[in-house]
């Protein structure tokens, strides 16, 4: 019998996601990096995808992982809507909770998917933004981070929110925090994606890049 082969570690990685609450809505944003080790080797992936008409999620970690976990999201929104047309549609909470079921399966199994899934909705005039770790542990909060984000931007999250935070505040603050996690992240690049979650539905924007001064580095001990 052969022996069975599973992965030790990741290969090519996505860095941060960040999610925020505002009065009617999510943002969402990532980079669109996948690193190969330290070498960024892809600079085009967008680890964002809506998956219903108003749940998207993304994910850090393995990306080959993170296509997986889409891949399967999407059989299952297929098998609940396509062929069950009297079936009402899954609702975020329902998609986190399947994606925490599938990590803890693959973790007990000792062949982890190697992610940290971060999965925002709009149902029933409510938000609704959850993460799932590699454990397949899931919670609920005002403010999410993945990878270096929950070091870094995840203490700017939480210090800017407020209940009645607007869309331009929410997006400004998430720019922030992704202009933090440029100057700070060898993994990240300056190209990044933000989309909105809201009751009109899921936009994802183009990517763009951020307005950097590295002139702060100039007095940064060690800097080179």
């Amino acid at each position: 019998m052969d022996p069975t082969k599973k992965t030790l570690q990741p290969y090519v990685t996505g860095s941060s996601v960040l999610a925020i609450k505002y009065n009617e809505g999510i943002i969402v944003a990532a980079d669109t990096l996948g690193s190969y080790g330290s070498l960024a080797r892809f600079t085009d992936l967008q680890r964002m995808s809506k998956v219903t008409n108003h749940t998207l999620i993304g994910g850090s970690g393995d990306i080959s992982d993170l296509q997986q976990i889409q891949k399967t999201v999407e059989s299952l929104i297929l098998e609940n809507t396509g062929f069950k047309k009297d079936e009402e549609p899954l609702t975020p909470k329902e998609i986190q909770q399947y994606i925490s079921r599938v990590m803890y399966n693959r973790r007990s199994r000792f062949d982890p998917l190697w992610n940290h899934i971060i999965v925002a909705g709009y149902q029933n005039n409510e938000s609704f933004l959850g993460a799932v770790d590699i454990f397949g542990t899931f919670y609920e909060d005002n403010t999410i981070a993945s990878g270096f984000g929950a070091y870094f931007a995840q203490p700017l999250l939480r210090k800017g929110y407020k209940e009645d935070l607007t869309k331009d505040e929410a997006i400004d603050l998430i720019k922030t925090c992704l202009k933090v996690l440029f100057y700070r992240d060898a993994r990240t690049i300056n190209k990044f994606q933000i989309a909105e979650v809201s009751e009109g539905g899921i936009t994802i924007s183009d990517p763009f890049e951020l307005e950097t001064h590295w002139e702060i580095a100039d007095w940064q001990e060690g800097h080179l």
